[in-house]
This record gives structure tokens, C-alpha cells and sequence, in this order.
């Protein structure tokens, strides 16, 4: 591997090769071309090769790359080949909907552990796992050996979740609050918002016409 840094942007496309790496495997596809793949997954095949020549030389000039061997490098560049265990704090619907959505954590990665303030909660049962009191997380994590946190309260609640998965020991959060969530340097937080998003998505919404109806106005200008 290079020893450069390796930027987000990078590290966030590596899942999705994967993803598609994966599918190819169960058509039992042995080979793939970063042309292939770039046509696939609508990206640049200069990009997919660049992205992949950071952490070593695995395609083969006029062949491509071996689906199998890709699939288990990626793995093990992303630490899917070790056993990742993952606390969720927050036992509301998304909560539910997280943890019993089976292809949202798969392989080695698996929540292990689900956490609750709200006291009629604790006891709950989601996905055979029990939910409990946030007096037992840094236990639990010492016990379970819990290295990423989820965060699915209201935005009010989120910093003081996060403060508390960070004391427990937790070395990256995945924060579905809508809020952002502050940490010292060493701990790694990814925010998925939904609302910021579809407010995004919103932009694009007639642009089309709109950049139409321009065209025709300098035309007939």
C-alpha cells in the first residue's frame, strides 16, 4: 500500500466495488475489467484503477482483475475479514429498522449490542438482541469488544450519546441524528442525514426544464 494518505472520497467507493464485485461472483464471473466496472457503477475506469493502485497491483494488463481475488483484498483492506462488532444506541424505528435490516451489516460486521435511555424500552427484544440501559454500554463494550457505534436518537440527545459511546471505549460512530456530532481527533464520525439529502435532491428538481426553456430563450433572442 502506498503511504500516502488515502482520501475519504477513495475509501467511500471501495464498499461499492465490492458491492458489485460481489454480485459477479454469485453469476460466477471470474474477470472484470476497470472498464467494465466503470460502466457499471458510472465512474471514470482511470478513477477505479487509481483508487485501487493505492493499496497495490491487482489487475493484470489485457485481463482485467480476478473478481475472487479483488473481492478478498478489498476485504481485508476494509477489515471485513475481521470480526467487527458494532453497538446501536437508539431503539426507536430506525433502531428497529437497522438492526433487522440483515443486509446492512453483513459479513463479520454485525451489531452486537442495542442501548436505550428511554426506560419502557430496556428489556424490548429486536433481532434476538435485548435492548438495554445505557448504564451497562461501557460493560458491554469491555465485554463484546464493540469498536463502532450507531447513533439513532433525536438530535437533542446525540452529542451526549456520542460523548458516552466515546468514554465507553468506541472508536468510530455512524450518526443517523440530524444533527452534527462533535469528537476528538481520533475518533472517526460519518454522518448519514437524511433530510439534508432530499433538501439537496430538491435542487435538482425541474433544473432540466428550466436549463431547456434558457436554451430556447437565447435562440429565439
Amino acid at each position: 500500500m502506498k503511504s500516502e494518505k488515502i482520501s475519504e472520497a477513495v475509501v467511500r467507493r471501495l464498499p461499492v466495488y465490492l458491492r458489485y464485485l460481489n454480485e459477479l461472483q454469485k453469476r460466477e464471473v471470474s474477470t472484470v475489467s476497470s472498464q467494465e466496472l466503470g460502466q457499471k457503477l458510472d465512474l471514470n475506469p482511470a478513477q477505479i484503477r487509481k483508487d485501487l493502485a493505492y493499496f497495490g497491483d491487482f489487475g493484470r494488463k489485457g485481463i482485467g482483475y480476478d473478481v475472487s481475488y479483488l473481492i478478498e483484498k478489498i476485504r481485508q483492506i476494509l477489515k471485513l475479514d475481521q470480526k467487527i462488532n458494532v453497538a446501536l444506541v437508539g431503539a426507536g424505528n430506525l433502531g428497529h429498522a437497522l438492526s433487522n435490516y440483515n443486509a446492512f451489516l453483513k459479513d463479520n460486521m454485525k451489531i452486537v449490542a442495542i442501548f436505550d435511555s428511554y426506560s419502557p424500552k430496556v428489556g424490548m427484544k429486536i433481532n434476538n438482541l435485548t435492548v438495554q440501559p445505557m448504564e451497562e454500554l461501557e460493560k458491554t463494550v469491555h465485554e463484546y469488544g464493540i469498536r463502532i457505534g450507531i447513533i439513532t436518537v433525536p438530535d437533542f440527545e446525540a452529542q451526549n450519546v456520542a460523548n458516552q459511546l466515546i468514554a465507553a471505549g468506541i472508536e468510530a460512530i455512524l450518526n443517523f441524528a440530524p444533527t452534527i456530532v462533535k469528537a476528538p481527533p481520533h475518533i472517526r464520525i460519518h454522518t448519514a442525514d437524511f433530510t439534508t439529502d432530499l433538501q439537496s435532491l430538491a435542487y435538482y428538481l425541474d433544473n432540466g426544464k428550466e436549463e431547456a426553456s434558457h436554451d430556447d430563450n437565447e435562440v429565439d433572442g
